[in-house]
């Protein structure tokens, strides 16, 4: 019998997603963002569930490779460019659109034997600072693209920094969009703009294209609002099972370090799942696990292949007991919350060892 530990994959709460972001980007063009494997859900499922979308946004040609393979024919857009000028063959042979970021970038293209077109979008440092121009340099770099032959622009890329804020500190989003301030021409699909927490949060950013992500999993891109109010459903339930039931008296300490001392007596329950399954191995003490259909917290530091939980107020959770680590009924949200991480963290950590199963 194989280790009791599951991942289902709810491509029917994806498509859901999918609708949900496209709602909210009205007539603009919805790239669904498939970056990380698709968060973890993986290429091949976001190929499936997210057909209805006008292209598929990731990082790196191996994933873009995939999703062909997978039979998507419509848009791939590389959100970080190529990384070396051996790259454009397989840009142009996968019929790839690329982001061009830096000077280095610039190079290549201008020292490539373009055969088929590439279409690129410039992307725009507006106070992000990571990658891009910044609007000054804009003028300079869309003449020395119109220069290349094979070269079609079609159109800005930005980020924002504080979309899913509602107390930005000093990079505010309407500060960030007076980087467009200046008149914009291209030849294709204009600004892109807006990611999963400016769709939802952010209507003022406009645009003629959205990078709709964390929200097509599920997962509420802004703190301290749930996913169930956004009307976003899970993509991702992580399951598991009560593996051993411990008796211990008051005064007894669970697991490595100690952490938690019983302060009465208490039944715990370990469940089939660690940090090496990807669960998070910060989670504190009380932590939510839904355990035969109630919430349980956590007790005690999460190890490489098990987690311990508190049973004593759920008497009907004994050995071989149900547990929802997160999905449908147990938000991801509030479990990263009691790891002090956020839920992509979480969906991008689930690791191969775990078995993956596909419900409509």
């Amino acid at each position: 019998m194989p280790r009791p530990i599951l991942a289902t994959i709810h491509l029917g709460a994806l498509r859901a997603n999918l609708a949900r972001a496209r709602a909210a980007a009205a007539r603009r063009k919805l790239w669904a963002v498939i970056k990380a494997n698709a968060y973890g859900h993986g290429i091949e499922r976001a190929v499936q569930a997210f057909d209805a979308a006008d292209g598929l946004a990731l990082l790196d040609l191996a994933e873009a490779q995939r999703a062909r393979a997978a039979g998507w024919s419509k848009a791939i857009l590389l959100l970080e460019g190529f990384f070396d000028p051996a790259d454009l063959d397989l840009v142009q042979a996968l019929r790839l659109e690329t982001v061009v970021h830096g000077e280095a970038q610039l190079r290549m293209l201008e020292q490539a034997q373009i055969g088929s077109p590439i279409r690129i979008h410039i992307k725009l440092n507006s106070g992000m600072n990571r990658l891009g121009f910044r609007p000054q340099e804009l003028p300079a770099v869309r003449e020395r693209l119109a220069a290349l032959a094979g070269v079609q622009v079609e159109g800005l890329v930005m980020h924002f920094a504080n979309a899913d804020r509602t107390h930005p500190g000093p990079v505010a989003v309407d500060d960030q969009m007076q980087a467009l301030a200046a008149p914009w021409t291209c030849d294709g699909d204009g600004r892109c703009l807006a990611n999963s927490a400016a769709l939802l949060f952010q209507p003022q950013v406009g645009g003629d294209a959205v990078r709709a992500g964390i929200a097509l999993y599920g997962s509420s891109p802004m703190e301290g609002l749930s996913r169930d109010s956004l009307g976003l459903a899970a993509g991702m339930t992580l399951s598991s099972q009560i593996i051993a039931v411990q008796r211990l008296a008051v005064g007894e300490a669970v697991g490595y370090g100690s952490r938690f001392v019983t302060q009465r007596p208490s039944r715990i329950g370990v469940v089939a799942c660690g940090y090496a399954d990807g669960y998070p191995r910060g989670a504190k003490d009380g932590t939510p696990v839904l355990v035969a259909g109630q919430r349980v917290g956590l007790a005690g530091r999460v190890s490489m292949d098990m987690i311990t939980v508190d049973l004593t107020d759920a008497p009907q959770a004994d050995l071989g007991s149900e547990v929802e680590l997160w999905g449908s009924r147990l938000s991801i949200d509030e479990v990263a919350a009691g790891a002090d991480t956020v839920g992509y963290e979480l969906m991008c950590a689930l690791a191969d060892r775990v078995p993956v199963q596909e419900k409509d």
